[in-house]
């Protein structure tokens, strides 16, 4: 499986598609011919699309309705050859001469209308943004546009979503804007595709991102093969999902994958040890269920709790300085720098210092740098001004440190920031005062700013990636939470974490061989993982203790890293307790390493065991 070629650079889209126009005999005086269909070939046309054309229409452009606040915009839907399918927004802005040009059946591939948008696109299979001078053809530069293709379930391109303007659009956030529709536009055909009837995999970096258009999208059969995934999925595994079984994509068997908790997050490890948060959905099914004749009972309301900041420590003696040292800092105006690895509770921990200070009754809003769009990181942080770009909303937008006035701004990885969303916060940090993209006014904030990261932010100044300046501006102390691994207050952990998530009838508890394992495990995913694990086991386990056959796969990856030796395999009869006993005594008590021997599952092995008390 080859990895997804990587994106060519503007420049060399806009130089390679002018030495095409040429090609085609094309000059910069020439007249777009646009080669309009008759009136039956358009109606066997939209025939054709009509599925897309009502997806488009009805599922995804209900999701952005800003973009049709800019009088001056125009959406536009054509398929794999360029041919408009349909439009949304206003035409007032074109050319009379050229009207055609944007009606139903006009071609814009490039061999009949020069460099533009949706023909550029389409020939080189990426997004794009055409500027006016970029334009081929000299008739063409009135307008600006972005564009994005759009593949189906077999990966190939079946249409093109374009953004055109005569105005200014900001190349950045403009691009991402189509990005973001044509991806929801995938998605959505895959979906329509499969209609629920196959087991469906959302994942991504985070929790926080899970629901987003952005998340990697993978829909396999009962038998674990891969019959439909989105683009995104193959950015974040980095291969190329066609036809391939889930299970070699992931360190997770096909019967444990499929008996996770449905529509409860958990993790899993890839090969190359990345590790991902996760969402199963089984196929629809709609059985038969027999009426119950009673008064349904309401579940009661969870009210979300507060954090104290001794909540966060059990013993451990370094995540205890961290905390007496940001307690001290409460109510100073010093900026705190979380650093640790992903997963160890930065969050947690600087929600417990925003509920312990004079802001508790304020907003605490959490920005994760990572899981925004590039494009779309500074119109979030500072807002923006009504009708400041293409999507811009009517009313404008405060943006996210405004929400945060009087209150606490966590910023979760701040080395995944931009440039030059770095060089704006510095200056909101400097002069505490926001001023909205597109807007010459500067807004007063009142607010606590916590950066986290989990790289080394001073090798990310040396690299040339972070700003020296704001480094400094934002690290007045930084505060180390250090990894479960090390940690020396791990079983106090443990029950705590098996406390949060239990039902309230299970109090059977997590088992002796279970904590011994909890604490040999390497935990590379930190507090998260244990979270996940524990939800699944609980899950598993039901009423009874939590024993090892209720833990996931992938649980016990990380507690095999050293390379398996080949061993000479056994033939004992797994009814003989007895024997397997002796021979796990003579293992050195390793599960793993006599279940390989006996060719079954840990999972069999340990039932088998469980039996004999």
């Amino acid at each position: 499986m080859a990895a997804p070629a990587p994106p060519l650079s503007h420049d060399a889209i806009v130089q390679t598609s002018w030495q095409r126009c040429r090609a085609f005999g094309l000059d910069h005086q020439s007249a777009p011919a646009f080669d309009q269909l008759p009136a039956a070939g358009i109606a066997q046309l939209l025939d054709r699309h009509h599925a897309l054309v009502q997806t488009t229409h009805q599922e995804v452009l209900p999701y952005y309705e800003n973009i049709l606040s800019n009088s001056n915009c125009l959406i536009m839907l054509a398929d794999h050859q360029g041919q408009v399918l349909t439009s949304w927004g206003t035409q007032r802005f074109i050319e009379p001469n050229l009207a055609r040009g944007f009606q139903a059946g006009a071609s814009w591939m490039e061999r009949c209308s020069g460099t533009n948008a949706i023909g550029t696109a389409l020939a080189c299979e990426q997004a794009v943004h055409i500027e006016h001078d970029e334009h081929f053809l000299k008739a063409n530069r009135f307008m600006t546009g972005s564009a994005a293709p759009i593949f189906d379930a077999e990966r190939k391109v079946i249409a093109v979503l374009d953004v055109s303007s005569d105005s200014y659009l900001p190349p950045s956030h403009t691009l991402g804007m189509v990005k973001m529709m044509s991806q929801t536009v995938e998605n959505r055909l895959i979906l329509n595709l499969f209609h629920g009837q196959h087991f469906q995999l959302t994942f991504n970096t985070g929790l926080n991102n899970l629901d987003s258009q952005w998340a990697g999208l993978l829909i396999f059969d009962e038998s674990g093969q891969v019959l439909s995934a989105n683009r995104r999925a193959d950015n974040l595994l980095g291969v190329r999902l066609s036809r391939v079984s889930v299970e070699s994509l992931f360190n997770v068997s096909l019967l444990e994958l499929i008996n996770q908790p449905d529509g409860l997050p958990f993790a899993l490890q890839t090969s190359g040890r990345n590790r991902f948060q996760c969402l199963l959905k089984r196929p629809k099914q709609a059985p038969i269920q027999p009426r119950i004749f009673a008064e349904p009972k309401t579940a009661p309301t969870k009210l979300p709790g507060t954090i104290s900041l001794n909540s966060l420590h059990f013993g451990d003696s370094r995540v205890e300085k961290a905390v007496r040292q940001a307690e001290r800092l409460l109510e100073k105006d010093i900026p705190l720098l979380i650093h640790g690895e992903t997963g160890v509770g930065k969050e947690v921990f600087v929600k417990a210092l925003h509920q312990a200070s004079s802001r508790s009754k304020q907003a605490f809003i959490a920005v994760n740098c990572a899981a925004i769009p590039a494009e779309l990181v500074e119109s979030e942080l500072f807002g923006y001004e009504k009708g400041a770009f293409t999507g811009a909303n009517q009313k404008g937008s405060i943006g996210l440190i405004r929400k945060a006035d009087k209150g606490t701004l966590f910023l979760d990885e701040i080395g995944d920031m931009p440039l030059p969303t770095q060089a704006r916060l510095l200056r909101v940090l400097q002069e505490r005062c926001v001023q909205p993209v597109g807007s010459s006014e500067l807004f007063p904030v009142d607010l606590r700013i916590i950066s986290a990261t989990n790289r080394s932010l001073r090798e990310q100044v040396q690299l040339g990636r972070f700003r020296e300046d704001l480094y400094y501006r934002i690290g007045g102390l930084t505060l180390e939470l250090p990894p479960l691994r090390e940690r020396s207050d791990k079983q106090a952990l443990f029950k705590r974490l098996w406390e949060q998530h239990r039902e309230p009838t299970q109090w059977a508890g997590l088992s002796r061989e279970v904590l011994e394992l909890f604490e040999r495990h390497p935990w590379p995913g930190n507090l998260r993982q244990v979270s996940s694990v524990m939800q699944v086991a609980l899950a598993m386990a039901e009423e009874q203790p939590v024993r090892p056959e209720h833990l996931p796969d992938d649980f016990f990856v990380d507690l095999e890293m050293e390379p398996v030796e080949s061993v000479q395999p056994l033939g004992l009869d797994l009814n003989d307790v007895e024997a397997l006993n002796r021979e796990l005594k003579a293992a050195g008590g390793n599960i793993s390493h006599l279940a390989r021997r006996l060719g079954v599952s840990r999972n069999t092995l340990y039932k088998r065991l469980r039996q004999a008390e």
